[in-house]
């Protein structure tokens, strides 16, 4: 188990990406290219990554093994801004680092002769590196760049409701079943027993679209704290398609009543026009409409485009079956329905 202890200071200074994070997803991807699961999510970017590899896997996979630590050097906060920032941080990663983290990694295995000479400076070596990486990206993360972009800001659109209905606490309490938010500490599931003392410093939520299971966070105590979390999927979204009440149709129309009902937990234009059997055109003309009302909020990071309800729309959608004040005088449990699985990494759309 990972705990993650907080201080007042830490809460204040907890923070979300605002954009998903380009080594961490090349980095993360690898691991999702030679495990089985998740096929209904992984199956067919899977299939399609391997017809564009030349060997990077091979290269790169003593590096970043199926399980247990991987340098930390691979990932440089500078990976949120980009491949280029990021990769070019990497590039400047200090010499005395990449020996000491290249140095913990070969005493759990034996590494071949050129992370060897990459661990003692030479810059061949780790030209070689950073070659492979970036063809791995340019293979296996940017062809799909559009689609993960829109899984990160349908995350982050539930986080910051979260957010901005109840603070830093509701933002960690929302966070995915495998981490526990136990105030003042913050519980996930992980391969091993490990207590993370944030002592001012804050923390940077990172979600990512190929982070499954367990979060990820570095193994150096001394950077700055970044916890990598699974980003919510779309056929993980609660629940994908709504029925709306019959009396909605009546209200605003049969095709926009299907369209609020279709939205869900969010989903992209292409993704709404799919569920809701319209055009894209189409789904984006009555998105625009229910917008305009104050029914949905639509996110734009650059041209990936996500739709979420606004909590008045959720409260319309619902029918208004029962008020603010009564919900919360009779709690409830309420479990999700799983959508039914789509299949991910198709065309990136908008």
């Amino acid at each position: 188990m990972l705990r993650v202890h907080f201080t007042g200071l830490d809460l204040a200074r907890l923070r979300l990406a605002g954009d998903p994070d380009a080594l961490w997803e090349t980095v993360l991807s690898l691991h999702r290219l030679r495990d089985k699961q998740g096929e209904s999510i992984f199956g067919d970017w899977r299939s399609e990554t391997r017809t564009r590899l030349n060997g990077e896997t091979r290269l790169l996979a003593p590096l970043v093994p199926s399980r247990g630590y991987f340098p930390d050097f691979l990932t440089p906060p500078e990976g949120v801004l980009g491949l280029d920032s990021g990769m070019q941080a990497l590039r400047e990663t200090p010499g005395e680092r990449v020996h000491r983290e290249l140095g913990r990694l070969s005493t759990a295995r034996t590494l071949p002769a050129w992370i060897r000479s990459m661990a003692e400076g030479d810059d061949r070596a780790f030209a070689k590196l950073t070659g492979a990486l970036q063809a791995y990206h340019e293979a296996a993360i940017a062809p799909y760049w559009q689609h993960i972009q829109a899984q990160i800001e349908a995350d982050r659109a539930v986080r910051g409701r979260a957010l901005l209905d109840g603070g830093a606490d509701a933002l960690l309490s929302s966070l995915p079943p495998m981490m526990r938010w136990r105030a003042p500490v913050l519980e996930a599931d992980y391969p091993v027993d490990r207590d993370v003392h944030l002592n001012g410093r804050g923390l940077l939520l990172v979600p990512s679209f190929f982070c499954r299971r367990t979060p990820v966070t570095y193994q150096d105590p001394d950077l700055t704290p970044v916890l990598v979390y699974p980003a919510r999927h779309m056929s993980e979204s609660a629940p994908a398609v709504q029925t709306a009440p019959r009396s909605l149709g009546k209200l605003v129309g049969h095709t926009r009543s299907a369209v609020l009902g279709s939205i869900g937990g969010g989903c992209t234009t292409s993704e709404l026009a799919r569920r809701v059997g319209v055009s894209a055109a189409s789904a984006s003309q009555h998105a625009g409409v229910l917008r305009e009302a104050g029914l949905v909020l639509t996110l734009r990071n650059g041209s990936a485009v996500m739709h979420t309800l606004t909590p008045l729309g959720a409260a319309l959608l619902r029918g208004g079956h029962k008020s603010p004040q009564l919900a919360r005088r009779t709690p409830q449990s309420s479990i999700p329905e799983r959508s039914t699985p789509a299949t991910m990494l198709q065309s990136p759309g908008g």
